[in-house]
């Protein structure tokens, strides 16, 4: 008979705790809920939004400018209209340094310190656009305050994204509706600056003297509200404990932010979506005031209807947020892309102004949700615990400035061809818009 093997004999408590602990600390670990905030901590982040809204709505209002002012600058300079582009240029290239600087000067510097070099930055390009120097100097100027615009714009999204209260893409979506707000109010002004009695001694520059004064209550403001401190420490302001550091792979703990951020198809899908999306935005409110005096024949008042076209950008990012979250953000953008299509077809094809001014107010209604959703996307695509969701966004905002600047130029460009005119600008436009959709394909779902 076969002796019976002897029982084991019973683990110690002790062993299977230890046990029991390795295998927990081999899981991930779960993000702890933040607790509730105080009454003053959510007075804080309201405050710290509002402030961020408020440099948003600047972004707009220099953005806003350009259209209504775009024939006199041409006309009190003397230059056609791809010397004129050049405008576009430069104060992209401005904005593509900008926006990769903030990618290498984060870590470093942090959150408060950047938005204050940036803010500098457009004090000092609005100031050398104000006197009306020589040409050179004045797209110059451009780059300067595109370098300090793509900062500001950079940081800001960032922050928000990593707001908890951002997930549902409110806040986003105010600071974003602030940006249209600036448009729409900017070429308001612009236009009084483009009247007839402000072509003597080129005071339409003097519009760049309201700009430079608002752009220094924005420093202020922001001095005080963020006192130069990192975005973690800002954070914390508001009750928001910062994520825990994502454990990297020995290959990744080598590699610097900017190569990490290369590594990742989804930032290059993201950031060629962007890269097209702000170019049309750019183009329509830059050569529509052109387009509709020159080809549509229409008076000086057509500045106005760039402010219908960020009019409609400010209204889209806030009244289609219940569509959004019905849709989806995703299934959105093809909805939003295809109907914002369908308009600046009849833009083009209906010689009417006041049809064409209404489809682009559509246009811009429809347009408006896109760029947030864009960065909402980015935000849930990439975990900000690994310390690189604000390179991220700056890397999308830096190259969708290619399009700001590329898009106009290959408009202008083309109009400025065996004297096209202004009028090609309606079918580059149709053309970028099916590239957007083709391109939000190549975008990853989650």
């Amino acid at each position: 008979m076969p002796a019976s093997s002897a029982p084991s004999p019973p683990q110690s408590p002790v062993v299977e705790k230890d046990a029991e602990n390795a295998v927990l600390s081999e899981q991930p670990s779960l993000p702890v809920s933040p607790p509730p905030q105080t009454k003053a901590q959510r007075r804080t982040e309201r405050v710290q939004v509002s402030t961020i809204a408020w440099i948003l709505f600047l972004l707009g209002w220099n953005d806003g400018s350009t259209g209504p002012l775009l024939l006199r600058i041409q006309e009190s300079y003397g230059v056609g209209y791809t010397v004129l582009s050049l405008i576009f240029v430069f104060g992209c290239t401005g904005s593509f340094v900008g926006s990769v600087s903030n990618v290498v000067l984060d870590s470093k510097y942090g959150f408060g310190k950047l938005m204050l070099l940036g803010s500098f930055c457009q004090i000092l390009g609005f100031a050398l656009q104000a006197p009306h120097l020589p040409f050179p100097v004045f797209v110059l100027a451009r780059t300067i305050s595109g370098f300090g615009s793509a900062m500001q714009d950079s940081q800001s999204n960032g922050y928000v994204a990593s707001l908890a209260s951002n997930h549902a893409g409110t806040p986003m979506a105010i600071i974003h509706a602030a940006y249209g707000a600036g448009a729409l109010v900017s070429p308001l002004v612009a236009t009084q600056f483009a009247r007839e009695e402000f072509i003597a001694h080129n005071r339409w520059a003097y519009h760049f003297i309201t700009t430079a004064g608002l752009t220094t209550l924005n420093t202020a403001v922001l001095a005080w509200v963020f006192k130069g401190k990192r975005q973690e420490e800002c954070l914390a302001w508001v009750g928001q404990v910062p994520p825990p550091k994502m454990e990297a792979d020995p290959g990744t703990k080598k590699r610097s932010n900017f190569r990490q951020i290369m590594a990742k198809p989804a930032v290059h899908a993201l950031a060629a979506f962007l890269l097209v999306y702000v170019g049309i935005e750019v183009t329509i409110g830059g050569w529509i005031v052109s387009f509709m005096i020159t080809v549509r024949g229409a008076g000086p008042s057509a500045g106005y209807i760039a402010s219908g076209f960020f009019g409609g950008l400010t209204l889209g990012r806030i009244v289609l947020l219940p569509i959004n979250r019905l849709l989806g953000e995703y299934r959105a953008v093809f909805l939003y892309t295809i109907l914002a299509l369908g308009l600046q077809l009849i833009t083009w094809l209906v010689p009417s102004i006041p049809v064409g001014a209404t489809a682009v107010s559509l246009v811009g209604l429809f347009l408006g949700p896109l760029y947030p959703i864009a960065v909402n996307h980015a935000g849930r695509l990439f975990p900000s615990g690994d310390g690189l969701l604000t390179g991220i966004i700056g890397w999308m905002a830096g190259v969708s400035t290619a399009g700001a600047a590329g898009v106009p130029f290959i408009t202008g460009a083309i109009a400025g061809a065996g004297g096209k005119g202004v009028g090609v600008v309606q079918p580059v436009i149709v053309a970028m818009l099916g590239v957007m959709l083709g391109v939000w394909v190549l975008v990853p779902r989650r």
